[in-house]
């Protein structure tokens, strides 16, 4: 990185997101995320995800600072920080390479939908009925049928979110694992998951689309009335998110392990 980086600084929608933006530019300038040799979002893990699927694509390294509810994939932002040395902390440091998982979704109608998660892959049933679904990993049924409130694939990074309140592990980082985990199992109900290698192939297949409609949500990104759902990591697209080295990724990954 230049000694000088061009800065992008994306805020939130909250008021104190927007003062810290305003602050932070006056003392070092604005970029667009296209120019800019490294983008630095202001907000929570909301925003964080939103701008990674905006401008993943760029390839720019994300410094984020937590300005928000939740924090996870953000560094610690300070009331002094448009007066402290932002340019050194980006400096020192450190990358977490993040690749995501790659949706596809049918729909009942015939559409084909795609969408990228960071976090995970969701599928949750629509009605009050519960959802019958089948897995099939690298094109083998391992599970004929799951009877749940719902399933989801989860990387490392977002093992921590969704994935560990539905019981799920947390995965270190780049252990080129992914969790498949299910939400409120009934039948297998002592079924409580599996780890998968990163490169697996996993298909969902809704049973009965019409009586027990199913939801799929790539993170945020919703699509209903799916029959059938594929996902794969991508081999194509990485995200990289710098991290104060007191407090790496790789760290919260494994602090939260311990926390009691």
């Amino acid at each position: 990185m230049t000694q000088n980086p061009r800065i992008a600084f994306l805020a939130s929608s909250t008021d104190g997101a927007q003062d810290a933006a305003a602050k932070l530019t006056e003392r070092y300038g604005q970029a667009e995320p296209a120019e800019a040799d490294v983008i630095c979002t202001l907000g929570g893990d909301g925003f964080m995800l939103q701008t990674l699927h905006r401008h993943g694509g760029l390839g720019k390294p994300v410094y984020g600072m937590k300005l928000g509810t939740v924090g996870f994939l953000m560094n610690h932002y300070r009331d002094d920080d448009a007066d402290d040395d932002l340019l050194a902390r980006i400096a020192q440091a450190e990358p977490a390479v993040l690749r995501p998982l790659e949706m596809i979704a049918a729909t009942e109608s015939g559409a084909s939908v795609g969408s990228l998660a960071y976090n995970e892959v969701s599928l949750l049933r629509q009605t009050r009925q519960a959802a019958q679904i089948r897995i099939d990993l690298n094109g083998q049924t391992r599970l004929d049928e799951l009877v749940c409130d719902g399933v989801m694939v989860a990387t490392a990074a977002g093992s921590t979110a969704y994935n560990y309140s539905a019981h799920g592990p947390i995965l270190p980082l780049g252990s080129s694992v992914i969790a498949l985990t299910p939400i409120a199992p009934f039948r297998p109900r002592r079924w409580r998951g599996a780890l998968l290698k990163a490169d697996t192939e996993v298909r969902f297949r809704i049973l009965d689309p019409y009586k027990r409609p199913v939801s799929a949500t790539a993170d945020s990104h919703e699509v209903r009335d799916v029959v059938e759902v594929t996902i794969r990591e991508s081999k194509d697209r990485t995200v990289t998110l710098l991290f104060d080295p007191e407090h790496n990724l790789e760290e919260r990954i494994l602090s939260e392990q311990f926390v009691v």
